[in-house]
């Protein structure tokens, strides 16, 4: 008897002996009744909605939640009640950190439960403690923190009723998947569209046909069976979706232990954006709760196709019987997207990555058997060029990859240069097949190889077998244990027919000079296998495969196992260096506004004001490299460049600026100008603002206010550093027309250290609110804290690491937007396009003030190569007009932002100027709450959709806005897009009943 078949009628529920199980007939008015009359309850009643009770959430005259009604389905027994309860009851014990909705007992510790008449039939209802916070119903996206922590309840529901014994659990429900085939051949019929009847048909047959082979060797447990997102209950203490509650335990039943993973896994492919991979950390964090078997972890996605498919018949057939019930309804849409996002992948694929998931499956590829004779007879392998198209390639620079057939030009390059074939690499990520911006990741990695031939060939068997497949352009022979399939061009002819057998080195087909043909080997169970698959399933594809390179008497390309990349980074690397995002992908290639992941996808990039021209500039790098290939030594040295950087440099500044130091960075530039500062005036306390980050050397960061780069920052400070107010005219004390009034709290603080006998010797400050989040500073207040600090003999010092240089759009320097002219000018990231390099730009009289405290030199700054790097910066940005483009893209990127915040109320603001914007996001608009949560979650996402995003300022709530000036208009539009879907998958915060 098979898995599925008929058993042994139960005194329980059986499923197949009724013909539908439609919910019980109860109105909210008489549900209100059934609470006063029977549990003395003076409430309201509101319908919550179900597929087979009837739930009702009791409330006060005051709105407080007082209990939940729940009324069970009439076909259900007191029996299989009892159990649910003690089921309940027993999880709540045994897991202390979860919430559960127990059945609520009365004075005496009776559980609260009565029979009662209904127009469907006597039937029980009981009082269930109500959970706050709301379930994860709906569209939104789930993050990863998400998907893991419904993985690890179902861990833990999992683990605690293991040992749950009861009658009530001998049921036939239609929710087992062990009865999946029995329920979807009795309802199919209601999927009235052909082709979903077809496809529900199919993978019903595949999914237990995959079961069959480890059904017997499943074990089996009390299961919930129902931890969907319909009965997680997330937290109410925090804004993301968490959750900590269960809720209806009326699918309780005993099956396969593995089904209460399956059930979670397949609610959660409705919601917006997600995919099969996108499950794998609950099955992770399962499997650190509950360990899965290898058997349990093949029948995991077939019970999670068997699921899709009888949630589809189900309420096709739920519908039709009980039509007014508008829960039902509601759920068609989404249980037809659970369906088709689980058989979207082959489950074959989806158990390679489930398997990978749990642990290390052994060896790598899988590599052709060595061939009996060569696939292409005569060719030697020393004459074959390997073509690698991987992001790490040198044959990609100079943005290659994006031409149109690059992979074949290249291929016949190599050919022309005296190659006799050429061929790619099986398993590699080709960057050649991924488009410059994509929300989803594009395939890349390739399940066999593409070979050019120089001259005329013939194809032979590499081994005996028989011709699976014959027709023009296609070829597919049996060469144990796989089957190698031959893509040839569209007018060749197999030479031997469907059907025939093959001895090996017969000729298969002839190819002419310059042919192209792609060879693949698929395992014989697996009827296709496309070309190119994308990163995140290509485990699993590859697995089906195997690498075909030795039968052209190549060495196989199998991946060389090592330890995680990030790992070692972390042991060799100090940790406090942190790095972007939890799960960071790797990248190795930069072009333009995009960098490039090994997997070869192109992300934009929103953050990197290090690269202005863009990353990989072609003048950048002749220029470097030809400075390099001459001379590069230090600035004592006498040479051209650093005379006509420093000359250059100088001439963008106004009188009486005029005279260069050269550093490495922005933290060495700041500390050098606050040095210079002391030293001209003798003056050593300094003034800076709130809320900024300077550096990282002593005197940069002892000026360094920012919280999130130090959160003891305020406490910190040595005595000679006083801070005054961020000058925020959005979230500051003062705020709109009233930040007029930071200035002249600014200056009393000045006024006040003079008076006190501590003048100020310096003033530090961004010259526009950078690390706040763009936030321009309030009219005129610059030159009056400027003016102030004179007065008492000290000087001005404006950092514009991050935003001069022509970001700001209609200004070079920040501080032109003030109208004010700072005594020492600190700026660095922008000037080497990458390179490091650092200036501090004062007069010439403070300048010759330093020699009063020794001689200054920096070893590499200002070197031929930093030099040459700086002018070459500064001519790109001339010449390609980038300050330009930063004002009308920056605009029209503004724009498109400011019309999302209509859209969106998470968009509290959006702040600065050209490409150097920051979006706020706020949870209120009127309290400014911060959204550093949904912030953190809204990059992650935009990292899923192809956008490298990050937060700043002090509630981490900001996205910082400030990518390569070369961005374009299509980029800029790809990004509000991007962000307009993200908010939208996150949405808003629920209500919390």
């Amino acid at each position: 008897m098979t898995y599925d078949q008929p058993q042994p009628r139960s005194r329980t529920v059986d499923f197949f002996s009724h013909q539908a199980l439609p919910a019980p007939r109860v109105t909210a008015d008489r549900a209100r009744r059934i609470a006063a009359e029977h549990f003395g309850l003076d409430v309201r009643a509101e319908s919550l909605g179900s597929q087979q009770d009837a739930n009702f959430l009791l409330t006060h005259d005051d709105g407080s939640p007082a209990a939940v009604l729940k009324i069970a389905n009439p076909a259900f027994t007191v029996t299989e009640i009892d159990a649910q309860d003690a089921a309940a009851d027993l999880i709540a014990d045994a897991q202390p950190g979860l919430r559960l909705a127990t059945v609520l007992r009365d004075t005496e510790g009776s559980r609260m439960t009565a029979a009662v008449d209904t127009d469907s039939g006597p039937v029980t209802a009981r009082l269930l403690r109500h959970l706050p916070g709301g379930t994860l119903s709906g569209p939104r996206h789930l993050p990863p923190r998400t998907v893991a922590a419904m993985g690890r309840i179902a861990g833990q529901v999992s683990t605690t009723l293991s040992g749950f014994r009861h009658p009530g659990l001998d049921r036939v429900l239609q929710w087992d998947p062990r009865h999946a085939g029995r329920v979807v051949g009795r309802l199919l019929e209601h999927v009235t569209e052909a082709d979903r009847r077809a496809a529900v048909r199919s993978a019903t047959a595949d999914a237990r046909a995959a079961l069959l082979e480890v059904a017997d060797r499943l074990p089996r447990q009390a299961v919930h069976l129902d931890l969907t997102d319909d009965n997680l209950v997330r937290s109410p203490d925090g804004p993301l979706p968490l959750p900590d509650g269960i809720i209806d335990f009326g699918d309780l039943t005993d099956t396969w232990a593995v089904c209460e993973l399956a059930i979670p896994l397949s609610s959660m492919l409705h919601h917006d954006g997600m995919e099969p991979h996108h499950l794998l950390p609950a099955v992770r964090a399962f499997h650190e709760v509950r360990p899965l078997s290898a058997d349990e972890a093949t029948a995991l996605w077939p019970l999670v196709v068997l699921r899709a498919a009888t949630l589809v018949v189900s309420g096709r057939q739920q519908a039709a019987v009980d039509g007014d019930n508008a829960y039902v309804d509601a759920a068609l849409d989404r249980e037809w997207r659970i369906f088709e996002q689980a058989t979207a992948v082959p489950a074959a694929v989806m158990t390679r990555l489930i398997s990978d998931a749990l642990g290390p499956q052994g060896p790598g590829r899988n590599t052709a058997p060595a061939p009996a004779r060569p696939l292409v007879e005569g060719l030697d392998p020393a004459r074959i060029a390997v073509l690698d198209l991987s992001a790490e390639a040198d044959a990609m620079d100079h943005g290659i990859w994006l031409e149109e057939s690059a992979g074949d030009r290249l291929a016949r390059a190599l050919l022309a240069e005296g190659a006799r074939a050429v061929a790619t690499r099986h398993g590699h990520a080709e960057l050649t097949a991924a488009p410059a911006l994509s929300a989803t990741s594009p395939a890349t990695v390739a399940t066999g190889i593409d070979v050019w031939l120089g001259e005329p060939a013939a194809l032979h068997a590499p081994h005996d077998g028989r011709v699976v497949a014959a027709a023009p352009g296609h070829l597919a022979v049996t060469c144990a244990p796989y089957v190698l399939h031959l893509s040839l061009p569209g007018t060749v002819e197999p030479a031997p027919a469907a059907g025939a057998p093959v001895r090996a080195g017969d000729r298969l087909a002839a190819l002419p000079a310059g042919a192209r043909f792609h060879v693949s080997l698929r395992r014989q169970d697996v009827t296709a296998v496309p070309p190119l698959v994308r990163p995140e399933y290509a485990a699993g594809w590859l697995a089906l495969t195997a690498d075909p390179a030795p039968l052209l008497g190549l060495p196989a390309t199998a991946a060389v196992t090592q330890p995680d990349l990030l790992a070692r980074r972390a042991a060799a690397f100090a940790p406090v260096q942190e790095h972007y995002y939890d799960n960071p992908p790797r990248m190795e290639r930069g072009w333009r506004h995009h960098m490039v992941s090994a997997e070869g996808r192109s992300y934009l990039d929103m953050v990197n004001n290090v690269t202005p021209l863009g990353h990989a500039h072609p003048r950048v790098e002749q220029a470097v490299s030809r400075q390099l290939r001459r001379l590069n030594t230090n600035s004592r040295f006498h040479y051209a460049a650093v005379v006509e950087f420093t000359e250059r440099l100088a001439a963008l500044l106004p009188d009486p600026l005029d005279t260069v130091f050269l550093v490495n960075s922005g933290s060495e530039a700041v500390d050098l100008g606050i040095r210079l500062a002391i030293g001209a005036t003798g003056q050593h306390d300094v003034v800076a603002l709130r809320e900024a980050y300077h550096g990282w050397t002593y005197a940069s960061d002892a000026v360094s206010t920012s919280l999130q780069d130090n959160p003891n920052a305020l406490a910190t400070r040595p005595a000679w550093v006083h801070t005054v107010d961020s000058p925020n005219s959005y979230r500051g004390r003062h705020r709109g027309e009233h930040a007029a009034r930071y200035a002249p709290e600014a200056v009393r603080v000045i006024d006040d250290l003079a008076a006190s006998g501590r003048p100020a010797g310096a003033f530090i400050g961004e010259s526009y609110y950078g690390n706040a989040g763009g936030v321009a500073l309030p009219d005129g207040y610059l030159r009056q804290v400027y003016a102030a600090v004179r007065r008492h003999g000290g000087l001005a010092v404006a950092d514009e690491i991050q935003v001069g240089y022509g970001r700001l759009g209609h200004w070079f320097w920040g501080f032109e937007q003030q109208r004010a002219v700072p005594d020492i000018v600190c700026v660095a990231k922008a000037m080497g396009n990458g390179h490091p390099l650092g200036a501090v730009i004062t007069s010439r009289a403070v300048a010759d003030r330093y020699c009063d405290q020794g001689y200054f030199f920096s070893s590499t700054g200002g070197s031929p190569v930093s030099s040459i790097a700086g002018l070459t910066v500064l001519d790109a940005l001339r010449d390609e007009d980038l300050q330009g483009n930063a004002a009308r893209t920056g605009a029209h990127l503004k724009s498109a932002l400011q019309a999302l915040a209509g859209h969106h109320p998470l968009i509290g603001a959006v702040h600065g100027s050209g490409l150097y914007l920051g979006l706020e996001l706020v949870r209120d608009r009127t309290t400014l709450e911060p959204a550093t949560e949904e912030t953190a979650e809204l990059c992650d996402r935009m990292l899923d959709l192809g956008v490298i995003v990050q937060p700043t300022g002090d509630h981490l709530n900001i996205l910082k806005i400030k990518p390569p000036l070369c961005i374009d208009p299509a980029a800029a539009d790809f990004f509000t897009h991007a962000l307009d879907r993200a908010l939208t998958e996150l949405g808003p915060r629920p209500p919390r009943p």
